[in-house]
């Protein structure tokens, strides 16, 4: 029975893969990039997942060294519905050269979308090996605006989405110390975001992610993991000539990260769990954004309290550090512009302006809603923030909503004995 269990899962997981397309999540992103921002139980503590996840497919997608962590067989379906606000204008004279005339505080039309996360994970210590592997489908990264409705805007659009398929494997070395790796295969768009006669293409990446995590006591652990680049090239994305011209291929890379993490939950009894993760993203290495954006810092801090074994409440806090240059270069990605390319980098900056430094979130877990049935639900805001690059300013603000249902099987499904 658990074996037929186990088949319907994987063969549900494949299904999935096979019609869910990337989305724009540009309201949850730190930088580019989602992190753990929107999973079933680090969606509630602000993404806080480096060493002691709260759910399946913050392991998987997150430091694989944490994956031994989950017993058993465990599928976890879920998403989470983003409800970004984006608006710009672009003071006088604005941008005669590039089409683009004054406008006022216009309102991005892209709309709010739903971004998936599914994964799977099992164990191997019924056949005696101190290993878990784990698989998923994960919404990974995006920014987009869409101003086309905007006649001065001389039809300005912008869309980078990521779709990531991951491979994690955890193992335990000792005791103590877990080591862990993943591979991801991420399939991308970038529609934009030059002004000129553009179009959509599409291009796969792989990366790698290495992982180690260490129990310090049975009530502390600490995580940390590497995660290399992921470099694309979006061939023939955008002309600047007339009808017989070239078009240009562009190369766009998302940043390597660093994640360092720490948990407790010796107090309250062990009711109360502390995490907080610090994430350092290298953005000043990567192909067109380091034209945009610089190397960022950010921290997450998140809370998990069960006043029960079934019921888990949690909350969450986030900073990130500006990562807006000051001067902006005359090229992005291996273009460059042919009329005043400074300010159409500039230009370019104001659509991807990744500007809100704040972030709180909640959420709330129930345990065994049905036998070896787990449901989680989180919410968050992005607070409100504004900036000016050249003659043009863009503000940005948001908030989404998630849910998760997770099913165990076999060691999995058992009360594990402990509040978490």
């Amino acid at each position: 029975m658990a074996m037929s269990r186990t088949i319907i899962a994987v063969l549900h997981l494949l299904l999935v893969c096979s019609i869910v397309s990337p989305l724009t999540v540009e309201a949850q992103s730190i930088g580019l990039e989602m992190f753990n921002n929107i999973m079933p139980a680090s969606g509630g503590m602000a993404g806080a997942s480096i060493s002691n996840p709260q759910d399946v497919t913050s392991a998987i997608y997150g430091n694989p060294a944490t994956l031994t962590q989950r017993q058993g067989t465990q599928f976890s379906f879920g998403g989470a519905w983003i409800e970004p606000t984006y608006n710009v204008s672009v003071a006088a004279p604005g941008l005669p050269l590039l089409g683009v005339t004054p406008f006022t505080n216009a309102k991005s039309d892209a709309q709010g979308v739903a971004g998936g996360n599914i994964g799977v994970t099992q164990d191997f210590s019924a056949m005696g090996m101190p290993v878990t592997v784990g698989m998923g489908l994960f919404a990974g990264a995006g920014v987009g605006i869409d101003f086309r409705h905007v006649p001065e805007s001389n039809g300005t659009h912008a869309t980078i989405v990521a779709l990531d398929i991951v491979n994690s494997i955890g193992v335990d070395l000792t005791d103590r110390l877990t080591i862990g790796a993943g591979l991801t295969l991420s399939s991308a768009t970038l529609d934009g975001p030059f002004v000129g006669v553009t179009s959509s293409t599409s291009d796969y990446a792989l990366r790698g992610t290495l992982g180690a995590n260490y129990t310090v006591t049975p009530e502390m652990m600490l995580g940390v993991y590497w995660r290399t680049k992921a470099h694309y090239t979006f061939e023939n994305l955008i002309r600047f000539g007339p009808p017989g011209s070239a078009f240009l291929d562009v190369s766009v890379d998302r940043p390597e990260t660093l994640g360092f993490g720490a948990s407790n939950s010796a107090l309250m009894n062990g009711r109360l769990l502390l995490a907080a993760d610090v994430l350092f993203q290298q953005y000043g290495d990567a192909d067109f954004l380091k034209a945009i954006y610089t190397d960022q810092w950010s921290i997450q801090v998140g809370a998990q309290y069960a006043p029960n074994r079934r019921l888990k409440l949690r909350l969450g806090y986030a900073w990130t550090e500006n990562l807006m240059r000051d001067l902006v270069p005359n090229s992005a990605g291996g273009v460059t512009p042919p009329i005043t390319p400074g300010a159409h980098i500039q230009y370019i900056q104001a659509q991807f302006a990744a500007i809100s430094q704040h972030r709180v979130t909640g959420g709330i877990g129930i345990r065994d809603i049905l036998p070896g049935v787990d449901f989680d639900l989180f919410a968050g805001g992005m607070f409100g923030a504004t900036e000016t690059f050249g003659v043009t300013t863009s503000s940005l603000e948001g908030y989404w909503l998630g849910a998760a249902t997770t099913w165990r099987f076999g060691r999995g499904a058992v009360e594990s004995g402990d509040w978490r």
